[in-house]
């Protein structure tokens, strides 16, 4: 991570609050390359700018980064529909509402298969990594404002083709869409768990249950700024923390965990596998952990509503911090008291059934919110190019908002129509992880390091030959590598832990009536 070799000659451009200031590092660059601020000095861009799909282009190409943002703002001064109007600390609340989440409560059953040891160790690397490469991300962002989305991004990355752009749209909203079908699935499994087994299976309960909660997030969707799903994330994570917190507490008072049996004894916690645990069991609880870190693929759309994207390290490490506590005491207090033999997953299945109903019911807002963040980001990935230079796209408009609906709508229908095809929680986390992670988490941001020291005219192993550009260099080939893993051994893994669920009927049926409740 570094802007040390940054080209663009310093600018005095006004801020948000009208006043001059310079953009000449007034803090070591090397420590504002890490946590932001206005001490930050942009590098040159790695291409020219590209025009995005559906739109006409062409009037930023002679423009700087700074000058691309101000006449952004300027844009939308006058306009009823403000997009550049998140604080860091609402960007904040968007990541933690992002992060702090059900998939939490995969983690004791990662540990269970991994062992302890192993798996609070591939917590914090997974943190740490998903830290590095989303302050890649970041300095992408900043020397290219004009970006939207990472659809924009993977265009720049690959030379400017369409072919990129196009490839890039499908996985991201396919991504974002079995997301949404994710907590579409898990709704139901709620309302389920609440409502109990309806024995004549007249009502046809899991089915119908999906429909609602697909329904309730439709119209929960329909706000159109970051700056309005902020409030609503912060109120979200918060709810999702005393959920967690309260399972966490049931864990360990409660007298034993539920489905407990004198034949299976008490909880055995091991710390490292149990023998005979295979690869593909071992590395689909790792992608379970991989995927509750890795959520890059929204943070372009999110710097993209920042006033001032210079700040976005401040929320990015004080999420990766509280992501790194949370998850690890988390998992290892709910695995410590639950053991091997009665983990579920998600991990409100292994208490008894009123603690399990308390903790589970404060997790309400998330099984909303989060699919509800990631059908804006698709919604806006859309309504951005189809009304790129129209009035309805900034104007309270009858139009716009029709339009607005209908998309999410769309995207609701398709989420729901995942969930009833893939109604399992875990090997659905695998999957999502090993197809999407590996190129928004890993691939996508290696290659943008090396794009952008080429422009700095520093390539890492080749001109560069620190301590530094060696280290960062090798790094980052290890973060490519590691995302061809994914995509490959880790698809594999995941589609031979579905079969194989499948074949041990421990796993529902598609548009399956009967109960899918924990």
């Amino acid at each position: 991570m570094a802007f040390d070799n940054a080209s663009d000659p310093p600018k005095t451009v006004p801020d948000e609050r009208g006043a001059d200031f310079d953009p000449e590092p007034t803090i070591p660059r090397g420590w504002s390359a890490w946590f932001g601020g206005p001490g930050v000095k942009i590098g040159p861009r790695i291409a020219p700018v590209v025009a995005p799909i559906g739109s006409s282009g062409g009037s930023e190409s002679d423009l700087s980064s700074d000058e691309i943002l101000l006449k952004q703002k300027e844009s939308e001064a006058d306009c009823a529909i403000q997009y550049r109007t998140c604080s860091w600390q609402k960007t904040a609340a968007l990541l933690f509402s992002e992060y702090i989440c059900l998939a939490i409560m995969s983690f004791p059953w990662s540990y269970s298969i991994l062992g302890l040891v192993p798996g609070l160790i591939l917590t914090a690397v997974q943190a740490l990594l998903v830290l590095y490469t989303s302050l890649i991300l970041w300095e992408f962002c900043l020397r290219h404002p004009e970006v939207r989305d990472v659809c924009d991004i993977g265009q720049m990355l690959f030379w400017g083709q369409k072919w990129a752009w196009y490839f890039t749209a499908v996985m991201f909203i396919l991504n974002n869409t079995f997301i949404q079908g994710l907590h579409v699935l898990v709704g139901a499994k709620y309302i389920n768990t609440m409502a109990g087994v309806d024995p004549s299976g007249v009502n046809c309960q899991t089915v119908s249950f999906g429909i609602i909660m697909a329904i309730i997030s439709w119209v929960c969707s329909l706000p159109r700024t970051f700056d309005m799903l902020s409030k609503l994330g912060t109120a979200s994570a918060i709810f999702t923390f005393i959920s967690v917190i309260l399972a966490t507490i049931f864990a360990a008072i409660q007298s034993q965990p539920a489905g407990f049996t004198e034949a299976l004894g008490a909880p055995i916690v091991t710390a490292v596998p149990v023998a005979g645990t295979t690869f593909v069991s071992g590395l689909n609880a790792f992608l379970n952990i991989s995927y509750t870190f890795i959520g890059q693929i929204t943070l372009p759309s999110f710097i993209a509503e920042m006033k001032d994207p210079r700040d976005f390290p401040k929320a990015l490490w004080a999420c990766t911090i509280l992501e790194i506590l949370v998850f690890s005491v988390v998992g290892a207090v709910v695995y410590a008291y639950v053991g091997n033999q009665y983990m579920t997953a998600p991990a409100f299945g292994s208490l008894e059934d009123l603690y399990k109903k308390v903790s589970f019911s404060f997790m309400i807002p998330t099984l909303i919110f989060l699919g509800v963040l990631y059908a804006s980001v698709s919604a806006r990935f859309i309504f951005f190019r189809i009304f790129q230079n129209s009035r309805h796209k900034n104007e309270h408009t009858l139009v716009g908002w029709g339009s607005w609906a209908l998309i999410l709508l769309a995207t609701w229908i398709l989420a729901y129509i995942i969930a009833e095809v893939i109604p399992f929680f875990s090997s659905l986390l695998s999957l999502m992880s090993s197809l999407f992670d590996s190129f928004f988490g890993f691939i996508f941001w290696g290659v943008a390091y090396f794009r952008m020291r080429k422009a700095d005219g520093s390539v890492a192993l080749v001109k560069d030959r620190s301590i530094r550009g060696w280290f960062e260099g090798i790094l980052n080939i290890v973060i490519i590598l590691t995302g061809i893993f994914f995509l490959t051994v880790g698809t594999y893994a995941s589609v031979e832990g579905i079969i194989l669920e499948f074949e041990a009927g421990t796993v529902g049926s598609v548009f399956q009536c009967k109960s899918n409740g924990i």
